[in-house]
């Protein structure tokens, strides 16, 4: 995306922040050994298991797991795809199965379009949220194809929208309404979600939650509420994970 459209849009993006400022396992991190398995609910598989947090994220996994993982995302932030496609695969497959780690997901909106596709990937509550978070950084370079080849004219009117039209003019340009519409999301539905006002101020949070935190960009990552300095790929966070006892 080139840095004018950043920038024109980062304008709204501002505005918008400044505008409105379960049941788990019954074992324990306590009783827990390093890396030990530990069984999923009627033998089921801990991968299933997603519910909504009190900070506005959503969780997989063990809400007991020793190992708490927390990452900030951001559907427009490049790394943090690479991180969706090269380590989230084997955090899920070799960690949050087996539930010895948990992983909360809390996005970090960016701007607009990031706006539009994290209320699009929210839409459906906890269960879809992880696959539809998967699937929307799977189409990152075709939306911002699509953003870089806006008319200069029509960026001017969406600044001018208010905030639930210009999200829902953005899911049309880029696409992202069809992306929802082909996973049982139709226009009633995102037409609501783009109007949630308490949707949008609770993302708004949480980008000044993860500010107050000082994250120093995203994929950020925290095990047991430590932040962790210098890990952004899962080279540098699996040796985290096994030092916590994952």
């Amino acid at each position: 995306m080139t840095k004018a459209h950043l920038l024109a849009l980062g304008a709204a993006a501002l505005a918008l922040a400044g505008c409105d400022k379960g049941a788990g396992n019954s074992a324990t991190a306590a009783n827990q050994s390093a890396g030990a398995p530990v069984a999923a609910p009627a033998g089921g598989d801990w991968t299933t298991v997603v519910s909504a947090t009190p900070d506005g994220g959503f969780l997989m996994g063990n809400p007991n797991a020793k190992v708490k993982l927390v990452e900030y995302l951001s559907l427009t932030c490049p790394h943090c795809k690479d991180f969706e496609e090269h380590g989230f695969p084997k955090l899920r497959d070799q960690y949050i199965k087996k539930g010895t780690v948990s992983l909360e997901a809390r996005n970090y909106v960016r701007d607009p379009i990031d706006m539009t596709a994290t209320l699009v990937s929210r839409c459906g509550g906890p269960e879809p949220y992880f696959a539809m978070t998967e699937q929307t950084f799977a189409q990152q370079a075709d939306i911002f194809d699509k953003m870089q080849k806006l008319p200069q004219d029509t960026i001017q009117k969406l600044q001018t929208q208010p905030p639930a039209e210009q999200f829902k003019a953005l899911a049309s340009l880029l696409g992202i309404d069809t992306f929802a519409k082909q996973r049982g999301i139709p226009q009633s539905k995102l037409d609501a979600c783009f109007n949630d006002q308490m949707s949008v101020n609770k993302l708004v949070e949480m980008q000044k939650k993860a500010n107050d935190e000082q994250i120093p960009g995203t994929p950020a990552f925290f095990i047991n509420g430590k932040l962790l300095d210098n890990v952004g790929t899962w080279e540098q966070l699996e040796p985290k994970l096994k030092e916590a006892g994952a």
